[in-house]
């Protein structure tokens, strides 16, 4: 593996912009000059006359990035750019900056809040991030300086087992950011950990974001007992294996609740599918709901995917491979509460959770056999769309393994027939693979990312999707495909991003209105020069301010402008 950082020598574009700037009137470099070239600061450095190198500091924004996706409905786009344009993002005026080293991969999508003030060092924009070595830090996202770190391991405790071989054993999901709580503003974070007796641990921890000390009385230990007789049950109950669940979906904040959700490593029983709440300004576990009290699996991962929420307070996620029970009571609903392969909705009704309505697919049980579970892929809300007739449709769109669109009407989403799926559309065959990751949305448009295809944007009209695309990439994205984000300056400018996997990761930037024309790739620069590390399972680009941020197995690259 190999990472580099911004190249230092003047043969760069952007040293070559800071040397024009710096000669004296005589066409002479001055020695101060001379010592921020050899630095490579490029526009990250200003150059003072002592010969000292000082961060520039960047511009401030009232934008932030708090949750995976950037928002509870996971559209992935950030309206708010209006520094990184199609006309400045190609390889000239484009490319890697820096890379933040870290102790381990980051999994975790990075998170960012503007304008923090730092005791006894100013004001930063700051970047989050945290690691499967259960580190959690706080960064200058602008300069890459490091600002605060945190283990979140308890005293005497080691790095949890790997039953999967997976290196899932540190923090795995994508943490979640209120910036109103406790003093400074609150991240709250799920580490996974083993203590000195061999006991494993998940642990929710709320650390404050200018020094990374734990707040409310944390960490929580994640313990949980629901009413059944699955996997792992004793007594009546379904006890929660903390060795055995794996946090892997975002943290989702709703009404004052940090939402936990559950899965296995790699399928290995036992295991269900748990979503278990905290109250966020005291830890205190307030509600718990089992996708299989009376079965098997049904778990929540959705390769990484935090589950969605909406304006009124419900929770939507895409539940993978389970037991699923096909006699149904008198509402319809499965009657042991097993819920594999189903897409969710679920109630907080005065902060208690309960599966208010669902979509099961009629062939369910071949897709659980062949494992082609729904739930690999996460959810997205669309906001009200207006169908043929003039009603007011409320929208969420998921697809899994099996390669199908499942768009449903969020007021009633079909439940399950055995001879039809009663569903508000499907869109078969468009996508050429399995989905592991999140659509984006943006302008009336859906855009979808399956594995071994090229990145598709499906328009929306009259509150159907289209079953064809409108543009797609000019390649194709191995495995897991991508998760796309979207940057743009209200309607206008908008780009998606997309990160492809692999022993050298790749930063893709396209034009978001035809995605057939790419605007930048991190390969395309000479020498290697935009090279940063290599991929992890299914990282989510963060783009803000002016910069492009994507997790590696070492740490994290940022991307930006190279040219003052």
């Amino acid at each position: 593996m190999e990472l580099e950082s911004r190249p230092g020598h003047s043969s760069h574009p952007g040293s070559r912009a800071l040397i024009s700037l710096m000669k004296n009137i005589n066409g002479v470099l001055s020695p101060f000059a001379m010592a921020c070239v050899c630095a490579g600061g490029l526009c990250l450095m200003s150059c003072w006359g002592n010969g000292n190198i000082e961060p520039v500091p960047a511009p401030f924004t009232t934008s932030a990035v708090t949750t995976y996706h950037n928002d509870n409905a996971r559209t992935g786009q950030n309206l708010n750019e209006v520094t990184l344009t199609p006309a400045k993002v190609h390889s000239l005026k484009f490319g890697l900056l820096f890379v933040i080293p870290a102790d381990g991969r980051v999994e975790a999508q990075p998170l960012y809040l503007p304008n923090l003030t730092i005791a006894g060092q100013g004001t930063h924009n700051v970047l989050f991030i945290a690691t499967e070595n259960a580190s959690v830090y706080g960064i200058d996202a602008d300069t890459g300086n490091g600002l605060w770190q945190v283990s979140t391991l308890g005293v005497g405790e080691s790095l949890a087992d790997d039953p999967a071989c997976l290196g899932l054993i540190g923090t795995t999901s994508t943490p979640v950011i209120d910036p109103k709580a406790g003093p400074h503003g609150t991240i709250y974070v799920v580490t996974m950990s083993k203590d000195a007796s061999g006991n494993q641990h998940q642990r929710l921890h709320a650390l404050d974001v200018t020094t990374g000390a734990e707040e409310f009385g944390g960490p929580k230990d994640i313990q949980a007992q629901y009413p059944g007789t699955g996997d792992n049950s004793s007594g009546g109950n379904v006890i929660f294996d903390p060795g055995q669940q794996l946090e892997r979906p975002g943290l989702l904040l709703l009404n004052g609740v940090v939402y936990t959700s559950w899965g296995s490593h790699c399928d290995i029983r036992p295991y269900t599918g748990w979503l278990i709440g905290y109250d966020q300004n005291t830890l205190a576990q307030v509600t718990v709901l089992n996708f299989a009290p009376n079965g098997s699996g049904g778990s929540l991962w959705m390769s990484g995917a935090g589950p969605a929420a909406d304006a009124i307070g419900n929770i939507y996620a895409l539940d993978a491979n389970g037991a699923f029970d096909t006699a149904l009571d008198a509402q319809g609903f499965p009657s042991g509460g097993d819920f594999g392969n189903a897409f969710l909705k679920i109630s907080t009704t005065n902060k208690q959770l309960a599966v208010a309505d669902y979509f099961e697919m009629m062939d369910q049980a071949t897709e659980n056999s062949k494992d082609l579970d729904l739930g690999s892929g996460g959810a997205l809300l669309l906001p009200d769309l207006t169908d043929n007739a003039g009603h007011t449709r409320h929208l969420a769109v998921g697809a899994g393994k099996d390669g199908m669109i499942y768009v449903v009407d969020r007021d009633s989403m079909g439940k399950f027939n055995p001879n039809a799926n009663n569903i508000y559309q499907e869109v078969q065959g468009a996508l050429a693979g399995k989905v592991f990751s999140t659509p984006a949305y943006f302008n009336n448009t859906v855009y979808f990312g399956a594995v071994g295809d090229t990145i598709k944007a499906f328009p929306i009209s009259k509150a159907q999707l289209s079953s064809t695309p409108v543009s797609q990439t000019p390649t194709a994205l191995p495995y897991p495909g991508a998760t796309p984000s979207i940057s743009a300056n209200g309607a206008s400018n908008a780009i998606l991003w997309a990160a492809e996997n692999g022993n050298l990761a790749v930063l893709h930037a396209y034009d978001a209105g035809n995605l057939a024309n790419e605007l930048y790739n991190s390969n395309w620069a000479p020498d290697g020069r935009d090279h940063f590390g290599t991929g992890v399972s299914f990282f989510t680009p963060t783009i803000i301010n002016g910069k492009v941020y994507v997790g590696t197995t070492a740490g994290v690259g940022v991307f930006g402008l190279t040219q003052p």
